[in-house]
Order: structure tokens, then sequence, then C-alpha cells
């Protein structure tokens, strides 16, 4: 009968550790399943860019998207740390995300200046679509279902990044000028606050590139330093700058520049599955927000032209034509520059072939 107990009890004990060691499992399985991930990301950009405003709909939708688990704190530049060292900062782990523009680094992942705003290559003709928003859409098109965004990952995740998402800047480059000018030849000479590529763009048809922060430009045109500034249109819904050069030169410009979203690679390989899902849902988010508010900035643009404030001027066919070869020269200078940019322009030379 002892024995018999023995038994009863020996079983019964068994039974409870198998129950407590099955609730912990339950337990920890719960706590993963609840764990918040703390995520920082910074603009390149000051607060004032549109760009950088949007990155609240990105942190929100992670939220949305995560049940709670992705928190993500966003900054603008310099908050956490100046622009010229995001890059690197984001690579060692000191940010987790950055967003900004490939031409911002295009001296150690050459392809950028291929992914942002090459020349006139993401101008995209009336034929193919005529909205802003369906200009948006053929583009984002071709770098998530022609390869073009495989490209860039493959260079990105070399130095330790893995590019996430785009997003649009809208037209690219806006450009303002203190004097109306119609011709190359009023062009030639002039003084231009430009970035990166755009530079030697403008170089094209005789313009002097001049390195200076957008914040830094309003005062810039006012004082005579520069003749003339490009951005994106949150050089006029953010800066101001129209109300020192109010004329608006175009012509030369992409219907859309894109920038990205880049996540540090061994923080973004940490994640669980389900919740790399989440990020990558609030990239497509994050698209759709800059879509929709770069346009409503360009109808607010469009009502300041109403106005009077602002003053559209076309650049003369004849210019339009200079900055097209100039254009078309960057894309082989720029091929010269490695395999992924070579690759990069094929791809590209090959997508347009389809409505030119």
């Amino acid at each position: 009968m002892k024995r018999a107990n023995k038994s009863i009890m020996t079983l019964i004990v068994a039974m409870a550790v198998f129950a407590l060691a099955a609730t912990g499992l339950q337990v920890e399985k719960a706590g993963a399943a609840d764990k918040v991930y703390k995520l920082k990301i910074q603009s390149l950009f000051p607060e004032g860019d549109l760009s950088a405003n949007l990155l609240d709909v990105f942190a929100e939708s992670a939220a949305k998207h995560s049940n709670g688990q992705l928190k993500i704190e966003v900054y603008s530049e310099p908050e956490l740390v100046p622009g010229g060292q995001l890059f690197g900062a984001t690579k060692h782990g000191v940010v987790d995300m950055l967003q900004g523009m490939g031409g911002m680094w295009a001296g150690i992942v050459p392809v950028g200046n291929v992914e942002f705003n090459l020349p006139l290559a993401f101008r995209i003709p009336d034929s193919e679509a005529e909205t802003f928003e369906g200009k948006a859409e053929v583009i984002r098109d071709f770098f998530m279902e022609e390869g073009f965004i495989e490209i860039l990952r493959k260079e990105y995740a070399k130095q330790g990044l893995y590019m996430l998402d785009i997003c649009t800047f809208g037209p690219v480059p806006f450009v303002l000028s203190t004097e109306p000018v119609k011709t190359c030849k009023d062009l030639e000479g002039m003084k231009i606050k430009a970035d990166g590529i755009n530079r030697t763009y403008h170089s094209k048809v005789g313009m002097r590139g001049a390195e200076v922060s957008p914040t830094e430009a309003y005062a810039a045109l006012k004082l005579g330093t520069v003749d003339a500034a490009e951005w994106d249109v949150s050089c006029v819904t953010g800066f101001n700058w129209h109300e020192v050069a109010p004329y608006w030169i175009r012509g030369m410009e992409c219907h859309h520049a894109t920038g990205h979203i880049l996540v540090n690679l061994k923080k973004w390989q940490s994640l669980p599955d389900e919740l790399q899902t989440a990020l990558e849902k609030a990239g497509e988010d994050y698209w759709d927000a800059t879509v929709e508010g770069y346009k409503k900035e360009m109808e607010t643009v469009r009502d300041l032209v109403e106005k009077g404030e602002v003053k559209e001027i076309m650049l003369s066919e004849s210019c339009r034509e200079k900055y097209a070869e100039g254009a078309h020269e960057i894309w082989d200078e720029l091929a010269q520059q490695g395999p992924a940019s070579a690759k990069a322009i094929e791809l590209i030379r090959e997508w347009r072939e389809d409505f030119e």
C-alpha cells in the first residue's frame, strides 16, 4: 500500500513539474511576443523638410503593424549626429536607421548618384502617366519590379546597411532664382546652391555650383551670395526661399527624385520575421505619405503662382535641349564608376526605351 502511495505521489510531482515547465515555456513565448524594440531614425534633412517631417508617419505605421512592438523615435538633422556623419553612425549602429538620399553617400556607394535623381532619368512623359501620383507609381514599379532596388540593396549591404524602401521628394531639382531667367545665356555664370551630381548638371549649361546648407540658403539668396538655389518643393513650403528668390525655373527637373530608408544590417537581421514584415509595411506607408504630402505641397506652390508670389518660368527649348545633352554626358560618366553603376544605368536605359 505504501509502495502504491509512493508511486502516486511520484506521479503527482512529475505532473506538477511538467505543468510548471509548460507554464514557464508559455510565459517565455509570451514574453518574446510582447518584447518592445526601441529604434532610432534620423533624417539627413533638418526640420522643415517635408520628408523629414513625414517620418512620424513611418514611426506610427511601424507601431501599428507590429502591435506596439516597434517603438521608433524620430529625429531631424542634426539632433543625433550631423548629416555628414549619419551614414557612418548608422553603419556602426549608433543610429538604427536613417532617411536620406543616395547622392549624399555616393563617395562611398557610387551607385547612389544613379539612384538619386540621375538627371532626367525619372522624367516621365504624359503618355505614360499624367498625374503626380501616376508618375510616382511608374517610378516605384521600376525600383521594385525591374530589379533596380536589388542592385542598390547589394551595394548598401556591403556597407552594413539594408535598404528598406524608397520615398519621393517630388520634382528635383526645384530651382528658385533671384532674377527671371529663360535661356542658357541667362544662366551662364550664375552661382547656384546645389548638391551632389546636380552641381555637375548645372555646370553643363554654364552655371557655377556652391555648397550651402538648406538652412543657410535663405540668407545666401537674400545677400546675393548665390543667385539661385535648388532643393525640393520644401524650399518654398518649408524654408520660404521664394520670399527672396521668387522665380521658379523649370524644364530640367525629374518629376520625382527618390530617397530611401537604410537600416543597420545587424539590427535588421536581429528582428523577428514578423517585425521585419511590419517594418516593410511601414516603409510602404511612408512612400504613400511622401507621394500624398509632396502632391499637396505642389498644389500649395500652384496657389502661390496664382497669387503671383511665385513666378513660374519654363526654360527655352534650346536650353532644355542643352540640359538634356549634359544629362546624358553625366550618364556616360557615371557608368564608368563601377559595375553596379554601369548595370543600374543600363537598366534605366532599357526601361526608358518602353516609353520614349
